[in-house]
């Protein structure tokens, strides 16, 4: 199983979006715990939206989607559209 996930800092008031295999609480969690430099400056992070995949690639690919859209509205609709499976 794999995951794409968007995580948001208050404290930065920014999304972040990533994906993993881990599962995405324990991925943020990592992030929490300062195992991602890029992340650091954000922290507290919480888990805002995922989805899960069968195949790494699937996943991946809608990361880079996501980012693509380089939109914070697009990212808040899929944060409260019914897919989100947090």
């Amino acid at each position: 199983m794999f995951e794409t996930y968007i995580m948001y800092s208050a404290s930065r008031d920014q999304y972040y979006t990533g994906h993993t295999s881990v599962g995405a609480a324990k991925r943020v969690t990592r992030h929490n715990d300062e195992w991602t430099r890029s992340t650091k400056a954000g922290i507290p992070w919480e888990l805002v939206y995922k989805k899960n995949f069968a195949t790494k690639s699937e996943a991946i690919k809608w990361e880079l989607f996501i980012k693509r859209q380089k939109s914070r509205s697009f990212i808040e609709r899929l944060i409260s559209s019914a897919e989100n499976e947090v």
